[in-house]
């Protein structure tokens, strides 16, 4: 089976004094979902599944429109920080070179996140488990750059703190799965579709 790992497309930057952000897509974001969906519309999709976060929700969207298919919420693909509530993008926290960004890359997380243990355990078994679910299939997920990270690292036998490598928005990342549980990587950061 091949799953088939999208993060999600460019939410608006939110900061709440309390509450949990939760970002829809920018305009930006929505033209990117729309071309993501576009370019995967032509494969034989069997399934979407989504992290239950408005920007994977919304980025989601156009696919199964295309597709004519639902998506299903996956709770275990949602990102380390789904509480925080804040949202920058991480482009805007690495130009600045934001104390935040500084943080996340020494391993450090906010008390409202998912310790990294927590986090990538509950990303690796929530894919297995999918890749259990759809045996010869050919599943969508829509999720995080945290999540895929976490994941391929996880397939190529490494460990990692966050950001081993930078998945663009609405970007493509592909795995092979035997039935025998070998995994391997097809592709990383497809993002042709963005040009």
């Amino acid at each position: 089976m091949e799953i088939i790992l999208v993060r999600h497309a460019l939410p608006v930057r939110i900061e709440l004094e309390t509450g949990i952000a939760d970002p829809e897509l920018s305009a930006e974001g929505h033209e990117q979902s729309k071309k993501m969906a576009a370019y995967l519309a032509s494969e034989s999709i069997d399934a979407v599944y989504a992290s239950p976060l408005r920007r994977a929700r919304e980025t989601a969207q156009p696919l199964i429109e295309k597709l004519g298919i639902q998506y299903e919420i996956c709770e275990g693909v949602a990102e380390f920080d789904r509480n925080s509530n804040e949202y920058v993008p991480i482009e805007e926290l690495r130009a600045t070179n934001d104390p935040r960004w500084q943080k996340m890359m020494q391993g450090e997380w906010d008390e409202t996140a998912d310790s990294p243990e927590v986090f990538r355990d509950r990303v690796i078994s929530s894919i297995n488990e999918l890749i259990e679910r759809h045996p010869g299939e050919k599943v969508a997920v829509v999720c995080h750059g945290g999540v895929i990270n976490q994941y391929l690292a996880y397939v190529l036998g490494i460990s990692t703190q966050m950001g081993f490598f930078y998945p663009q928005y609405t970007s493509i990342h592909r795995v092979a799965a035997s039935r025998s549980g070998a995994k391997s990587i097809v592709s990383i950061n497809e993002a042709s579709h963005l040009r």
